[in-house]
């Protein structure tokens, strides 16, 4: 049966995140866009985009969702890449931070939302074109989904426990100047997942899709073969 690959991007993030590494992952790629208001409904909008086993990988929110999928079909998932996230509770100062963002956002207030107090802390350094390309993504993915993004956060908890029931083979990756997730977050996480390797790249802030070359790292992680032959995945 073939083993599709998965890409569950981040908060206000849509497929093209993944743009610069696709390439590098074979066929059977499928990404999914979440839009549902809490992870657990994340997290079947996930098991729904593709029958059968895959490999995850997820970015921040994405991530998270992962660690949920992993717990509700564990006989589905077969290698695991969670990238600048964090397994841990919401803390109380970050659902006030969600609320605060929602009521500018539903006050009219998205586009500066999204560019005075999100966009700044997505890289190392705010390079203009980064910046202007993640500005333009967070608008496809647009202010409802947003909202329903932010509520989610708030149905997280902590998945440290859990992860250590599973023995799937797992990468942990992130920037070394992640201002949101930094490396001591990936550090417990990768001593929580019984299988998993930690890398910490230099230089490179939370968005680490655009900010890396993190094609060849995935595709030896997840043991992808470029020259497997295998059927067209449904898109979602």
């Amino acid at each position: 049966m073939t083993v599709a690959t998965v890409l569950v991007p981040g908060m206000l993030c849509d497929a093209a995140l993944w743009d610069g590494v696709r390439g590098d992952l074979g066929p059977g790629v499928v990404d999914v866009q979440i839009t549902a208001g809490d992870i657990g409904g994340m997290a079947e909008q996930v098991l729904a985009a593709v029958p059968g086993p895959f490999r995850l990988v997820g970015l921040s929110l994405g991530a998270i969702v992962g660690f949920e999928v992993l717990r509700r079909a564990p006989d589905r998932v077969r290698g695991l890449c969670a990238i600048s996230t964090n397994a841990g509770a919401p803390r109380p100062e970050q659902r006030q931070g969600w609320l605060d963002l929602a009521r500018s956002t539903v006050d009219g207030r998205f586009d500066a939302v999204v560019r005075e107090r999100i966009a700044p802390t997505m890289f190392a350094d705010e390079e203009p074109e980064l910046v202007e390309a993640f500005m333009a993504m967070a608008h496809r993915v647009g202010p409802a989904v947003f909202l329903r993004q932010l509520a989610a956060q708030a149905t997280r908890r902590d998945q440290h426990g859990e992860l250590s029931r599973h023995h799937v083979p797992a990468l942990v990756l992130c920037g070394d100047r992640d201002a949101l997730c930094p490396p001591a977050f990936h550090e417990r996480l990768a001593a929580a997942l019984p299988a998993a390797e930690l890398k910490v790249l230099p230089g490179a802030g939370h968005l680490l899709p655009w900010e890396a070359d993190l094609g060849s790292l995935l595709r030896e992680h997840l043991d992808i073969d470029l020259t497997e032959e295998t059927k067209q995945c449904p898109k979602s």
